[in-house]
């Protein structure tokens, strides 16, 4: 069944539960990654999914081989992932079984759907069922299956493919694209003429919907800015009125602007707290949203003042329809330049140790990297500074951190490189976070997987240093010095450099881009570089 609905790709941890399925999955034709720990099988299936347009999937043993997923399994339900996971059981025809536990309140307290499977003749169905419900409902299934029953024979109930249920392909219909209500259209065009400064804001509603091209239509012709969620960075990349991400992240420039809107129009996006960095971004702007499924309130805050319920690009084209031109006033030369030009964060800091600047990092990785690489965002401290790579498309661009979670820029990373094979994949994380799962680079290094990891070490946990010394505490628990990630990479069988001269950079990207990688170079930072972020909430 599995091969019946195309899954190519599968990232695995074997155990006594799973091994016969995985095995006798591998030898169907699919691709098998190995990976080292459970938690990154689900991680890396979750960026396979995000990049390549399939369900993601992944297979754990039972025990504690589900339970190392509490932590990948919610952050794909807030990143509205679809996955399926088969996880073993414990054996129905054992009294006792020292893996057994009740896996099914573990997966539901994620958000994620579990289903025990303990009838063969209905293995099949159930299997097509959790991905039709993981594809309608944009979220992880796991499937439980004892692993006595999963190496019981089918006697024949199945000869071939031809002979298994229809697949959720065939049985799901693709929605029709949703077109406005004429009567919300009215009121969302009277909120726009009322409006002076207008932003046009797009997610991954409006990446999903193709939207692209309609956005800058319509902020061309109000007059507007355009500007992104975190998740779809780089959509407006070649625009000149483009103020890259909005939130949390923003650049001083973009906060500037969002400050003087009167009217921030959001396209496809989910409207979180941090997209609005709390609701702090736009202060005077109303906000008016337009989404298959648009929202009032979202986290506990009032997110918008009108719905439009469209599909994204059918939405804004709507909107085009009864919008005339407006004269040029926001817009000018000036914008522009400050725009391309304005550093997104000007604040200095004194560095004394002989450590880089991570700000200095990231523009000399912008200007020297070679367009056509894959790039993939950690959560962490740092991955403020790589959120400002404004010449870069979002196709080109992952980042997944609805769960705040650090430790899975290189699953993410390995996700990447299985639905993307033909371009070589670039990492940006914390020295915290890829300690977490350092293990994965014999996995990276074992299945030759084409991955460079710049490692940003400020040889702490960066966030909470400089948390804890804005609240005068020590920050000795948060401080660990800097380990030699060069020489761990060569330890795992691929090339490991340190970069402490920024001059060399352009000549080590161009070593390790024409080896393709795995390569993992070792930066290090200032602890005294304090992102925005934490400069704002911490000052």
């Amino acid at each position: 069944m599995l091969v019946a609905e195309e899954v190519k790709t599968c990232f695995a941890l074997l155990g006594d539960a799973n091994m016969h399925m995985a095995t006798h999955l591998a030898g169907l034709g699919t691709r098998m990654i190995y990976v080292r720990h459970e938690h990154c099988a689900v991680a890396a299936a979750m960026a396979h999914a995000r990049k390549s347009g399939e369900v993601g999937v992944a297979t754990v043993t039972c025990g504690p081989g589900l339970t190392q997923l509490m932590t990948a399994l919610p952050a794909a339900v807030r990143a509205r992932i679809p996955l399926v996971v088969l996880a073993g059981e414990a054996p129905l025809m054992k009294a006792w079984y020292n893996q057994g536990i009740e896996q099914a309140p573990f997966v539901a307290a994620t958000g994620a759907a579990y289903h025990s499977l303990h009838h063969p003749p209905r293995f099949a169905i159930g299997i097509r069922d959790a991905f039709l419900q993981a594809k309608r409902e944009q979220r992880p299934v796991v499937i439980g299956i004892p692993f006595d029953l999963a190496e019981s024979p089918t006697n024949g109930q199945f000869a071939n493919v031809a002979s298994l249920p229809a697949t959720s392909a065939r049985l799901l219909q693709p929605p029709a694209p949703a077109i406005p209500e004429p009567a919300v259209l009215a009121e969302a065009e009277e909120m726009i003429v009322a409006a002076g400064k207008v932003i046009v804001m797009a997610g991954l509603g409006a990446v999903a919907a193709g939207a692209k091209d309609a956005c800058v239509a319509l902020a061309d012709r109000l007059d507007a800015l355009l500007a992104t969620t975190l998740p779809a960075r780089g959509l407006f990349h070649d625009h000149p009125f483009n103020l890259n991400v909005a939130g949390g992240f923003s650049s001083e420039v973009a906060r500037e602007c969002f400050a003087d809107a009167d009217l921030v129009i959001a396209v496809g996006g989910s409207l979180a707290s941090h997209n609005a960095d709390a609701g702090k971004l736009w202060p005077n702007a109303k906000l008016l949203h337009i989404d298959i499924d648009p929202q009032v309130v979202v986290q506990g805050r009032k997110a918008s003042d009108l719905q439009l319920r469209a599909d994204a690009r059918l939405g804004v084209e709507a909107l085009l329809d009864g919008i005339r031109q407006r004269p040029q006033s926001w817009r000018s030369e000036t914008l522009a330049a400050d725009i391309r030009s304005r550093p997104f964060d000007s604040t200095e800091f004194e560095i004394t140790d002989g450590t880089l600047d991570p700000r200095d990092v990231v523009a000399e990785i912008e200007a020297h990297l070679p367009l056509g690489t894959q790039l993939v965002n950690s959560s962490g401290h740092c991955s403020c500074f790589f959120a400002h790579m404004p010449s870069r498309p979002q196709s080109e661009f992952l980042t997944i951190r609805e769960f705040g979670a650090i430790g899975n820029g290189i699953s993410f990373a390995m996700g990447v490189a299985t639905a993307r094979p033909d371009q070589p994949v670039v990492l940006f994380d914390g020295d915290g976070s890829l300690l977490m799962h350092i293990q994965e680079l014999e996995t990276i290094a074992r299945h030759n997987l084409q991955v460079i990891i710049f490692v940003i070490n400020d040889g702490a946990y960066g966030s909470e240093i400089h948390k804890l010394r804005a609240d005068g505490l020590p920050d000795d628990g948060a401080v660990f010095g800097r380990p030699d990630f060069a020489a761990m990479a060569r330890g795992f069988g691929i090339t490991g450099e340190q970069l402490t001269d920024l001059t060399e950079l352009p000549a080590l990207i161009s070593r390790v881009m024409a080896t393709g990688g795995p390569a993992v170079i070792d930066v290090p930072v200032s602890d005294k570089v304090v992102s925005p972020v934490i400069q704002r909430s911490h000052s």
